[in-house]
């Protein structure tokens, strides 16, 4: 009965974290953040097109290209509520969502059901401004965690479910070890549907499963049947996408040979830098561009970014652990499980291979998007110390009123993350006038005034903002293009809104309204 209630209440806890986080991904999503970036109108203006046209590409190469799963999405929210900002960013919020959840289910298994750690790093993820903020913009890069995450844990648990067959823990069936491992390898496929930075993971995949292959030598045949499994379904997901990149081969580098720090004549200082600074963005100085963050303040809240460090150290005292008699698992004396260690060379290793696609390009470091992937294992590694952390101050502590006070304050800190979060959102950088600028609000405020004038009149926007060209226009009328519905000529004719270069004045009539962006 005890076993139920705690059961019960460990899902009622859950259940509060997931409201915590949708709560900071939705909350105001019409209002915030102001305006719409031309990237994001750029999604929406492709989707827009796709929903007339019924052409739902793979790959929509404008704007340096990008993959087309989250556009295709982002269309049905479109067709659904409109062309509004929100209908956009309204699914990177349900991706953020998803994500916590799959942090605690993550966190759950590879600390061995250790609840504690898994509710702690949920619930730092959904608190985390880093986290919220790209939750609620219209970046395809908020599905690569997703997708991950949720990789990593049903492969794991298929692992696990192996184990367990083969040391007769329970009867775990091979199709439904299989069926796990086939679901694990559809989530890591439709991976590479996301974003660019997600190319680096197979070196992750590749060193778990040497780990795992190294220390269970018994179940090595059993294991490289999963990881064929595995791979022929992360294959068949791919498979559409890879097709397009080996007929159009220059679309799956995009902007990355661009940007490379390879270009530079110092090439080995350049990669010291942004290490440094990449390392650094957590706790000392994090990303400037007031669209990533709140301009220059690190991207983990210091009591965290405090955990996070307590978490490293903690994860490589364990790492230089030597065997003893408590790693090995119930039941099973002969065959050490390495779980502990396991979790903290994966976390470790993922931050550093997910670390790669920031330190070898040299644009706006440091770089909170593009260091999207690291995201999860920075907030289980700091679960992981905030629970080590509390756990040693509470058995420290002496009699009962002692350690209710300490659960009282663990209570109380809690709480502050949440009222932290809210203030750095919502106040501190919600109407910071910065963010106006960085999301083009100005931009948004001229599609609504062309939307609302009469059909009959002609009008005409002088796009003299830089960026990408897009069939013949800057990047920047992406945003008035996506607020009226006039991406294509046909759509510019039919509701009298056209747009020209400053060169091409001459050509606009002189009863028709003209606006500029600039």
């Amino acid at each position: 009965m005890n076993k139920l209630k705690l059961l019960a209440a460990d899902n009622w806890l859950l259940i509060v974290v997931l409201i915590i986080a949708a709560f900071f991904r939705f909350h105001n999503i019409t209002q915030l953040p102001p305006g719409l970036y031309p990237d994001e109108a750029m999604n929406g203006n492709n989707a827009l097109e796709a929903i007339s046209t019924g052409n739902f590409k793979l790959f929509y190469p404008e704007n340096g290209g990008r993959e087309g799963l989250f556009i295709n999405i982002q269309a049905l929210s479109v067709y659904i509520f409109g062309n509004e900002p929100w209908a956009l960013r309204s699914v990177s919020a349900i991706f953020g969502i998803l994500t916590v959840l799959g942090v605690y289910l993550l966190a759950l298994e590879i600390f061995q059901n250790n609840k504690k750690i898994a509710l702690l790093s949920s619930f730092l993820i959904a608190t985390s401004f880093w986290h919220i903020n790209f939750s609620r913009i219209g970046f395809r890069a908020i599905m690569a965690p997703f997708f991950l995450i949720f990789a990593f844990y049903f492969l794991l648990k298929s692992v696990r479910f192996l184990k367990e067959k083969y040391f007769a823990v329970n009867g775990a069936s091979e199709w439904k070890i299989f069926s796990i491992a086939s679901l694990a390898g559809l989530f890591y496929g439709f991976g590479f549907h996301s974003y660019i930075a997600y190319r680096v993971t197979p070196l992750l995949l590749i060193a778990g499963f040497a780990y795992r292959l190294f220390y269970f030598k018994e179940l090595r045949k059993e294991i490289i049947k999963i990881l064929a499994v595995f791979v022929l379904f992360s294959f068949l997901a791919f498979l559409p996408l890879g097709i397009y990149f080996l007929k159009h081969p220059a679309d799956f580098f995009g902007r990355t040979t661009q940007i490379s720090v390879f270009n530079s004549p110092t090439i080995l200082k350049d990669l010291t830098v942004n290490i440094l600074k990449t390392t650094g963005m957590f706790n000392f100085s994090g990303d400037f561009n007031w669209r990533h963050n709140y301009a220059g303040r690190p991207e983990l809240f210091w009591p965290v970014g405090i955990l996070f460090l307590i978490g490293i150290i903690f994860g490589i005292s364990i790492l230089l652990k030597h065997k003893n008699k408590q790693d090995y698992a119930p039941g099973d004396e002969q065959v050490f499980t390495h779980y502990k260690k396991f979790s903290f060379f994966m976390f470790f290793l993922w931050i550093i291979i997910a670390a790669l696609p920031i330190v070898v390009s040299n644009e706006g470091l440091p770089h909170a998007l593009r260091a999207i992937l690291m995201i999860p294992p920075i907030f289980i590694l700091a679960g992981a110390g905030g629970i080590w952390l509390y756990e040693f101050i509470k058995n420290k502590l002496q009699g009962a009123l002692a350690k209710k006070i300490f659960n009282i304050f663990s209570f109380i800190f809690l709480i502050l993350l949440v009222f932290e979060a809210y203030n750095t959102y919502f106040n501190l950088w919600g109407k910071n006038q910065n963010v106006q600028g960085a999301f083009a609000a100005d931009y948004v405020q001229i599609g609504r005034e062309l939307r609302n004038l009469p059909k009959e009149l002609p009008k005409y926007v002088v796009v003299e903002a830089g960026g990408f060209d897009v069939r013949g226009l800057p990047m920047s009328a992406q945003t008035v293009m996506f607020i009226t519905d006039t991406f294509t000529p046909e759509k510019q004719k039919g509701k009298n809104i056209f747009y020209v270069l400053p060169k091409e004045i001459n050509q606009i009539p002189q009863n028709a309204y003209t606006v500029n962006l600039k």
